[in-house]
């Protein structure tokens, strides 16, 4: 069984982390968001794919769910000496990547080809790849600050700008990779995880040919929705999706994803929406379960669950 997963984020990574516990090496790839990378003091930084790659090899921060565990941050404090305005904190260790990512892409290296080999030294048993090698940006338009990169409305103002919109600028012309695109045509399972719909997974699906490659397979594809009682467990998904003129529930999240899903697993804190959702979509097939992942233990439940998808079991 091949298995590929869109996420991005810390909650999606959380679900791609349980289902690298539970399948078998190499059987897993997760494709990662790339709209969230930026320049920073001249360095190529990769967030998202930096957190499922430190989460996959065991040595992401647990406290926060990104940066490295055991982290240092002394270049970060004697910038700050020089009277720098360090709004995006990079880790000593955390550096040691961003450094050899950007001197390898002046050489000519492909986003993918080193992503591959940063995850090969981690000793990660399964794949990784960017969703796309060519340049791809979200730009948040925001009320108070006008037009954002995504760090500085995400990081340097906290999520709290009112958006008016999200674009993702190069997505015209980003292409899917060959590695990408060879992971989906062997997948038995695409699983799209809980991650911010808007955010972290629509620059995903603004790649060239993205969506309707995912929607030509003929195999599952299911959702864990990012919603819990309608509310995200952590950042801005609720928030964004209403000021986007989403409904934050359920039903907001299906609509988004309209077309490309086979199978919706909601918590179990959201069951009022069931029999709504059923009657507007009654292809999909809807399960319930706990997707709150607090624990390893609970990371590794819900990867279970949902891998139950690909038998079609009657799990309800």
């Amino acid at each position: 069984m091949k298995v590929v997963a869109l996420t991005g984020g810390v909650g999606g990574v959380k679900l791609a982390h349980g289902l690298s516990q539970v399948l078998p090496p190499h059987t897993l790839t997760v494709i990662g968001n790339v709209g969230d990378d930026f320049e920073y003091y001249g360095l190529h930084i990769s967030p998202d794919l930096d957190t499922v790659m430190y989460t996959l090899a065991g040595i992401v921060n647990p406290i926060t769910g990104w940066g490295q565990n055991n982290e240092t941050w002394q270049m970060k404090t004697m910038l700050q000496t020089y009277g720098e305005d360090v709004w995006f904190g990079l880790g000593d260790r955390d550096l040691a990547t961003h450094i050899l990512r950007t001197d390898w892409l002046r050489r000519g290296y492909r986003l993918t080809e080193i992503t591959l080999h940063l995850a090969e030294q981690l000793q990660i048993p399964h794949t990784i790849l960017p969703a796309t090698d060519d340049r791809l940006r979200t730009m948040v338009q925001t009320v108070e600050y006008g037009l954002l990169p995504f760090q500085e409305y995400f990081v340097k103002h906290r999520w709290q700008p009112i958006v008016s919109d999200v674009s993702y600028d190069g997505a015209e012309t980003a292409k899917v990779s060959p590695e990408v695109l060879e992971a989906i045509q062997q997948a038995d399972l695409i699983i799209i995880c809980p991650s911010n719909p808007i955010l972290s997974i629509a620059p995903i699906l603004a790649v060239q040919s993205m969506r309707e490659l995912l929607m030509s397979r003929s195999v599952p594809t299911v959702l864990v929705s990012p919603l819990i009682g309608g509310k995200a467990i952590k950042g801005p998904t609720d928030k964004i999706m209403r000021e986007l003129g989403y409904i934050p529930s359920t039903i907001g999240v299906v609509q988004f994803y309209e077309g490309l899903l086979d199978y919706l697993i909601i918590d179990v804190a959201d069951a009022s929406e069931l029999k709504t959702v059923q009657e507007l979509y009654p292809k999909l097939q809807i399960l319930q379960t706990s997707t709150l992942m607090q624990t390893i233990d609970d990371r590794i439940s819900l990867a279970q669950y949902v891998l139950a998808c690909l038998e079609n079991e009657e799990i309800r």
